[in-house]
C-alpha cells in the first residue's frame, strides 16, 4: 500500500472544485436513496462499541483501515458510523467518493444537527464528515461543548462507532483515544512509523494514569506474517518493559496493490476485491475484535464523559 496522503489531498481538492452537492456521489446520474442506518429504536440491552483508529504519523493507512473495518462490521449486520475526527484534512468521504455539504463544524456552531450532517452511504454505513475551522475541542465554550455532547448522543443507536483521528498526538487525538473502548494503533514496518507509533503509546502512558483500556496494534503493508509479528513483538515488548502498558497484537494487513487502486477509484478495497489479501486481513481483524470483550465503561454516556472529562 503506497503513502496515500498526497493522492487524497489532490482528489479532495478536485472534488471541491467540481461539486458542492450535499451527500451526493459524483458520477451517478441520479440521487441514491439509502435508508438511514440509525433509524429505529435503541436495541434493548445493546451497547455501542467505540473504536478509535489512530497512528503516530500520517500516510500509514489509518483512514483505509477505518472505512474497511466499518464495512466488515456492516457485513456482520451491525449498524456502523464512521466519524472523521481529523480537524485538518478529512479523508473518509474521499475514499467513499461522497461530498458532504456539512460537517462537524456546523454541528458545533449549532448550525446543523448531527442527523442533518450524517450521510448514509451505498455501502451500508453512515459517515460524519470531519470539521475544519477550529483547532481543539478543548477550546469550545461551555454552550458549544454541551451542544456537542447532546448531538453525539444521537449516535447512540449505532452498534459500532469508528473514529478516524488525525495522525499525531494532539489533545483531540488523545481525548478520543481515552474515550474509546478500543484504541487501534496502526503502524508499518518502516522505522519512522514504528518510532512514531511507539511515541503515541508512550504519551498515552504518560498522560493517563491507570490506563486500562483495550490498546491494540495493527501492522500494515507487510510482505509476510513473519515480518508483521517481528514488528509487533518488538513494540509490545518495549511497551511492557518500559511503560508497563499492555498492547494486544490485533493483526496485520498485507501490502496489496488492490489498495492503491481502490484509492484512485475512490472505493473501499474490500468492495473492489473482497477476496484480495488486504480484504481478508481486515475481515480477520474485525473477527478478532468481535471475540474480544467489551469493557464496562458506563455505556455511551460514559464515552461522552471520557471525551470531555480531561486527563
Amino acid at each position: 500500500m503506497e503513502d496515500q496522503a498526497e493522492k487524497l489531498r489532490e482528489i479532495v481538492q478536485r472534488k471541491k472544485n467540481t461539486s458542492e452537492s450535499a451527500g451526493t456521489i459524483p458520477g451517478n446520474t441520479g440521487a441514491v436513496s439509502v435508508p438511514s442506518q440509525l433509524s429505529g429504536q435503541r436495541r434493548e440491552g445493546a451497547k455501542t462499541r467505540l473504536i478509535t483508529v489512530t497512528s503516530g504519523k500520517g500516510g500509514v493507512g489509518k483512514t483505509n483501515l477505518s472505512v474497511n473495518m466499518a464495512l466488515a462490521y456492516a457485513r456482520l449486520g451491525k449498524k456502523v458510523v464512521v466519524m472523521d475526527a481529523d480537524l485538518g484534512l478529512a479523508n473518509v468521504n474521499v475514499i467513499l467518493n461522497v461530498i458532504p455539504k456539512y460537517n462537524l463544524y456546523h454541528v458545533i456552531r449549532k448550525q446543523k444537527t448531527m442527523k442533518e450532517i450524517m450521510v448514509d452511504t451505498v455501502y451500508g454505513i453512515s459517515i460524519v464528515a470531519g470539521a475544519s475551522g477550529f483547532s481543539k475541542i478543548a477550546n469550545l465554550t461551555e454552550e458549544e461543548r454541551q451542544n456537542f455532547i447532546n448531538e453525539l448522543d444521537s449516535l447512540s443507536n449505532a452498534d459500532i462507532i469508528i473514529i478516524d483521528t488525525s495522525a499525531g498526538v494532539s489533545s483531540n487525538v488523545l481525548d478520543f483515544i481515552a474515550a474509546a473502548d478500543d484504541a487501534v494503533i496502526i503502524a508499518t514496518p518502516e522505522p519512522t512509523a514504528i518510532t512514531d507509533a511507539y511515541g503515541i503509546i508512550k504519551i498515552i502512558a504518560t498522560e493517563y494514569e491507570n490506563f486500562n483500556m483495550g490498546l491494540k496494534l495493527v501492522v500494515n503493508r507487510v510482505k509476510s506474517a513473519a515480518e508483521a509479528k517481528k514488528v509487533a513483538d518488538r513494540m509490545i515488548t518495549i511497551a511492557g518493559q518500559f511503560l508497563n502498558l499492555k498492547v494486544d497484537y490485533l493483526g496485520f494487513i498485507f501490502d496489496d496493490p488492490v489498495v492503491s487502486q481502490a484509492v484512485l477509484k475512490q472505493k473501499p478495497f474490500t468492495v473492489i476485491d473482497p477476496r484480495c489479501k488486504a480484504s481478508i486481513c481486515v475481515q480477520h481483524i474485525v473477527n478478532r475484535m468481535e471475540k474480544s470483550e467489551l469493557r464496562e465503561t458506563g455505556g455511551f454516556g460514559g464515552m461522552l464523559k471520557r471525551i470531555f472529562g480531561g486527563r
